[in-house]
C-alpha cells in the first residue's frame, strides 16, 4: 500500500515537472519568436551597405529606439555592395519614409550589431514592401586608426620642426633670437611704442580741434557761414557788379576831366580867366565857404530825412509796403543771377 502511494506521488511530481518544463519552453519560444518577429504580420524590405562590420542573421532592426524587425538574410552583390534582407512589422512599416536611411550600430557597448533606421523627411511618401533603403557610411575602427596614424606622423614632423626652431633660437641664430636676446632692441621698441602713444594722443586732440573748427564754419554768424548763405552771396555779387560799373564810370569821368583841364590851360576862355584872376579867386573863396555851409545844412537835412524814413519802415501803416519792396528786390536779384 505504501509502495503504491509512493509511486502515485512520484508520477504526480513528474507530471508537474513536465508541465512546468513545457510551459517554460512555450514561453521561451514565444518570447524569442516575438523578439525575432516570428509571429504577427510582417513585411520584407532591403537595405544596401558597403560594409556590414560583423552583422549576422537574427540581429534586431530598430526604428526610433524600438525593435521593429530582424535581419533575415545577407547577400553580397559585388565588391562594394551588400544587400541585407529585413523583416519589418507591418504596423511599423506605415511610419517609415522612402528616404529613410539605415545605419549600423551596437546594442550597448559590447552588444550585438543592430540596424538603426533613421527617419526621413515628411514630404516623401511611405515605404512599401520589397522597397530598398540606402545606408550611411559608418566610420570603422580601421578608418579611425588610419586617421590617427596620419595625425601621429604629422605631429611627429611638427615636433621635429619645432625642436629645430627652438634649438636655433637658443643658440643665437636668426632674427628671432636676436630680438629676444638683444636688450638694446627691447629698449628701442619700448621707446617707439611710447612715441606712438604720444603721437596717437596728439592726433586725437588735433582731430577734435578740427571737428570743432568744421562745426564752427557751418555757423552763419562767422565769415565762412555768412558766405554759405545764398541770400548774402547774391547781395555780395550785386555789390561787386555795382562797384565794377562805378569804376568804369569813374574812369570815363577822370578822362573827361583831364581833357577839360588841358583845354582850360591851353585856351583863352573863361576858365583860364577864372583860374588866373586873383580878385576873382577871393570872391570864389567866399562863395565856396557859403557853399560849404549850404552843403552842411543839406547833409543834416538828409540825415534827419533818413531817420524819418527809418521810422516809417517800423511804422505799422507803412511796414507792409517796405517789406513788399524788399521782396521785389530779392526777386529781381534772383532773376539777374539766373
Amino acid at each position: 500500500m505504501k509502495a503504491l502511494d509512493k509511486t502515485t506521488a512520484q508520477k504526480i511530481k513528474l507530471a508537474i515537472f513536465v508541465i512546468a518544463g513545457l510551459s517554460l519552453f512555450i514561453l521561451g519560444v514565444y518570447l524569442i519568436g516575438n523578439q525575432q518577429s516570428m509571429f504577427g504580420s510582417n513585411a520584407r524590405i532591403f537595405a544596401t551597405f558597403n560594409n556590414i562590420n560583423g552583422l549576422k542573421i537574427g540581429n534586431n532592426v530598430r526604428y526610433g529606439g524600438l525593435n521593429v524587425g530582424t535581419v533575415k538574410g545577407i547577400r553580397m552583390v559585388n565588391d562594394s555592395t551588400i544587400v541585407v534582407d529585413l523583416t519589418i512589422k507591418k504596423d511599423a512599416l506605415g511610419y517609415i519614409r522612402k528616404n529613410a536611411k539605415a545605419a549600423l550600430g551596437t546594442d550597448g557597448l559590447v552588444g550585438n550589431m543592430i540596424i538603426n533606421i533613421v527617419p526621413g523627411s515628411e514630404e516623401i511618401g511611405l515605404l512599401n514592401a520589397e522597397d530598398t533603403i540606402h545606408s550611411y557610411r559608418r566610420i570603422t575602427t580601421e578608418d579611425m586608426l588610419s586617421t590617427l596614424n596620419v595625425t601621429n606622423e604629422n605631429a611627429a614632423m611638427l615636433t621635429a620642426d619645432l625642436l629645430k626652431i627652438t634649438r636655433a633660437i637658443n643658440s643665437g641664430e636668426g632674427t628671432i633670437s636676436y630680438l629676444l636676446k638683444d636688450s638694446t632692441m627691447a629698449l628701442n621698441l619700448e621707446q617707439s611704442i611710447r612715441y606712438f602713444r604720444q603721437t596717437a594722443a596728439s592726433t586725437s586732440k588735433m582731430i577734435s580741434h578740427m571737428d570743432d573748427l568744421i562745426v564752427s564754419l557751418n555757423n552763419k554768424n562767422n565769415v565762412i557761414g555768412l558766405l554759405r548763405d545764398s541770400v548774402t552771396a547774391n547781395q555780395l555779387k550785386s555789390v561787386v557788379s555795382n562797384l565794377e560799373t562805378t569804376g568804369n564810370d569813374m574812369n570815363k569821368l577822370v578822362a573827361n576831366l583831364n581833357a577839360t583841364v588841358t583845354r582850360a590851360k591851353e585856351g583863352d576862355g573863361a576858365i583860364n580867366y577864372l583860374s588866373n584872376d586873383k580878385s576873382l579867386v577871393k570872391k570864389i573863396d567866399t562863395s565856396v565857404n557859403s557853399l560849404d555851409a549850404t552843403l552842411h545844412n543839406l547833409n543834416e537835412a538828409s540825415i534827419k530825412l533818413n531817420e524819418n524814413l527809418e521810422a516809417l519802415k517800423h511804422n505799422i501803416l507803412f511796414r507792409g509796403y517796405f517789406k513788399k519792396l524788399e521782396k521785389e528786390k530779392e526777386k529781381q536779384l534772383e532773376k539777374e543771377i539766373k
